[in-house]
């Protein structure tokens, strides 16, 4: 028995569209077709750079689902352009997300109700669960993995369950280029209060100082401590 198919999340935005070579009627050419789904897939994987896992999770779909769409996609792109082929983007079974489909959840590093400034040794993540007005509806903790965090696999966990933001004091490139492949966007420079950090991100007042990680200079033992990358 054939499993039922699951309709993919798409971003709204997506018209029909038709690519062809220039100088070339579009009739006295092949046509090949990539649909809304397929496109979406190579938005994120090849646009936002996402991992696999992320990327999935944000059109709904299992790991190796989106593993066959986002190759399947690249094919047709590559038949499109190689031999100079029409390509149309239409099609397919999608469920088309706005922009306020995604609901805000957002993780901030703690220790002692305190935002951590050290990323990667923190002693657990508080993470709160935003509603349409950004308002914090929930709270959960999620215990910090033994190590340096962004050597572990706290990016993936925290995307799984759904974080989208992560509100931090200091933290090195290394571990943000991680949070951002896993679709978590990262603010830097927060302090004080880790809920209170979380709303004064969703009110607007907090942005990113773009700062790394504070006092750990290339000689440091661990190597920047959080800046690694894998």
């Amino acid at each position: 028995m054939s499993r039922p198919f699951c309709e993919r999340r798409v971003r709204s935005g997506l018209q029909p569209s038709l690519f062809k070579p220039a100088g070339i009627q579009a009739r006295n050419l092949q046509h090949v077709t990539l649909r809304f789904d397929q496109a979406e897939a190579l938005r994120l994987a090849d646009l936002e750079g996402l991992y696999q896992e992320a990327a999935a999770l944000r059109m709904g779909v299992s790991r190796q689902t989106f593993g066959r769409t986002v190759e399947s996609a690249r094919r047709v792109v590559a038949d499109a352009i190689i031999n100079g082929k029409c390509l149309h983007i239409d099609g397919g079974e999608v469920t088309v997300e706005d922009k306020g489909g995604r609901r805000m959840k957002v993780a901030v590093p703690a220790r002692d109700g305190l935002v951590d400034a050290h990323f990667g040794h923190c002693e657990h993540f508080m993470v709160y669960s935003l509603d349409k007005e950004k308002k914090i509806v929930a709270e959960e903790k999620i215990d910090s993995p033994e190590g340096c965090g962004c050597k572990s696999n706290i990016a993936g966990i925290l995307a799984r369950t759904g974080v989208t933001h992560m509100v931090a004091g200091n933290m090195g490139e290394g571990a943000v280029h991680v949070l951002q492949a896993h679709g978590i966007d990262v603010v830097r420079g927060a302090s004080g209060n880790a809920r209170s950090a979380a709303e004064r991100f969703a009110a607007g007042t907090l942005a990113d100082s773009g700062e790394p990680c504070a006092g750990h200079g290339s000689g440091h033992a661990h190597g920047a401590d959080c800046g690694h990358a894998d």
